[in-house]
């Protein structure tokens, strides 16, 4: 019985350092990730849908930052997002955001269709051609309830 609670006992110091291990990695990752070599940018969106903090922004379908925050315009009543690019990735002014769904089962993340122009939107600057989030039960009630009202 002694030598099994001694193997007990060093098993499950093996799985608290693989743990802290993990979480180490964990942190690691998350400081090398938008926030440390790159710019922010923002855009408004009518409506955010499924849109969180951390979500992904995307050009092309490839991952090149990550949703900073998320704040209501209290004049304008419109989610101001705060996105971080990397500073390798330069978005020129005339490029336009959308969030599109992550999935069927909910989530968001942020696509960036860059535009034809020669300047780029410098850091802090505003994305000014925005769409917001499509409410997929809106799509389908219009598609099944014939599109309207009279």
């Amino acid at each position: 019985m002694r030598g099994g609670a001694v193997l007990e006992t060093l098993l499950g110091l093996a799985v608290l350092i693989a743990a802290g291990a993990f979480l180490f990695y964990a942190q690691g990752r998350l400081d090398e990730g938008p926030g440390r070599d790159s710019y922010q940018l923002t855009a408004r969106f009518s409506t955010v849908g499924d849109l969180a903090r951390g979500a992904e922004v995307r050009v092309a379908g490839v991952p090149v930052g990550a949703v900073q925050a998320i704040e209501l315009d209290p004049q304008t009543y419109f989610a101001q997002a705060t996105l971080t690019i990397r500073s390798d990735i330069e978005i020129p002014d005339d490029s336009t955001a959308k969030i599109a769904a992550a999935g069927l089962l909910g989530g968001a993340y942020v696509e960036i269709e860059p535009g034809g122009a020669m300047e780029v939107l410098a850091p802090g600057g505003e994305i000014q051609f925005t769409q917001g989030a499509v409410d997929m039960f809106d799509l389908i009630g219009q598609a099944v309830g014939g599109g309207g009202s009279n």
